[in-house]
């Protein structure tokens, strides 16, 4: 009995993906399976029958392989090797972490600088055991990565509710935004859409080597405006080591690369983050690993709440949450002072009495 080959392409692109295997790889799948999906019904098997899969554009060798294994009733080989070397297990206070997790609130889509349409990203958060996903693109100001204008985010979120209506029941995507934290503490998007979010994470993205008072400003001024519910990745840092079973460059937004941690007064940040409810992001992402484990320890002393986030720019990389849990783990931050273990409505009426 063959396989279903479509499904068998996207999952080897997800678990490249998961393990931070170069671009172009996780494309040849992922270009190779959207060509196929959009053949007539048969079509496929009769090409595969023929030999001329590859005539296909964004289909090539190996993917046509897959493609005539999958046919034959068989695991493609190259799946089989994916799935046989895949990561490493985490410990049991990390385990129970990830389980208590019901939702990532910091992912990309293709609208900004993520690599995938948001329904495939949803579609993986809802094979990963997920309730929902909140899509953070960025905002205005951060050309590099198509940041959303006003009308752009406001087509968006019209999307956001005609894709809501067709995902399987039980499954949400929330509205959001990964707003730029501009450089007089002020969030770079306007405060009427920024009302209408579920879920509204902000970040640093430019003037990171700031001297420490102006930086330290810069983020008290951000956490103290109502919007903001999640202070991404505080330190901006980029670190070359890599956790156990990831390997390889990474997306294109996310090369590997060392950036020093920007000097803030982390003591009245986390202070100022309790005073206004705003959760610190544990930024799971293997070449950010963001906050340092001795600044989760302070902030946990400071009585933040904080959000186990992806920052995932693929599908596969929303499993990238292992990561983050067992630095979490580590620093003992216990489940009940993490917000997407809570369910999408107590999320969304947290986020709102905030506003």
């Amino acid at each position: 009995m063959s396989r279903d080959p479509i499904a068998d392409l996207r999952r080897i692109a997800f678990l490249l993906e998961r393990a931070n295997e170069a671009t172009y790889r996780v494309r040849a799948f992922r270009s190779a399976a959207k060509a196929l999906a959009a053949l007539p019904a048969g079509e496929v098997a009769q090409r595969a029958r023929g030999g001329t899969l590859t005539e296909l554009p964004g289909v090539g060798d190996v993917t046509a392989r897959c493609v005539a294994e999958s046919l034959a009733g068989e695991e493609p080989v190259y799946l089989r090797r994916l799935v046989a070397t895949e990561g490493t297990d985490l410990d049991a206070a990390a385990t129970a972490l990830r389980e208590a997790l019901r939702g990532d609130c910091h992912t990309h889509s293709d609208w900004s600088d993520g690599g995938s349409p948001i329904e495939e990203m949803a579609l993986a958060a809802v094979e990963l055991g997920h309730e929902y996903v909140v899509l953070t693109d960025h905002s205005p100001r951060l050309k590099v990565a198509r940041g959303l204008t006003a009308e752009r985010l406001r087509r968006q979120l019209d999307q956001v509710a005609a894709i809501n209506d067709a995902l399987p029941k039980g499954f949400r995507i929330l509205t959001g935004i990964e707003v730029d934290i501009l450089a007089d503490g002020s969030l770079d998007q306007n405060e009427e859409l920024l009302a209408r979010l579920d879920v509204v994470v902000g970040s640093v993205h430019s003037g990171l080597n700031d001297e420490r008072a102006k930086m330290t400003r810069r983020m008290l001024t951000a956490v103290a405006n109502p919007h903001l519910d999640i202070l991404g990745h505080c330190t901006g840092r980029m670190v070359a080591s890599r956790p156990a079973g990831v390997k390889g460059p990474g997306d294109r937004a996310h090369r590997a690369r060392t950036r020093a941690e920007s000097d803030f007064d982390a003591d009245a940040v986390f202070a100022a983050c309790t005073e206004h409810d705003v959760a610190v992001e544990i930024n799971s992402r293997p070449e950010r690993q963001d906050p340092p484990k001795r600044l989760i320890r302070r902030a946990l002393e400071a009585g933040c709440r904080f959000a186990i986030d992806t920052d995932a720019h693929a599908p596969g990389q929303l499993d990238w949450q292992r990561f983050g849990c067992e630095r979490a783990a580590l620093c003992g931050v216990p489940a009940d002072r993490v917000v997407n273990t809570w369910t999408a409505a107590r999320l969304v009426k947290w986020t709102s009495s905030r506003g």
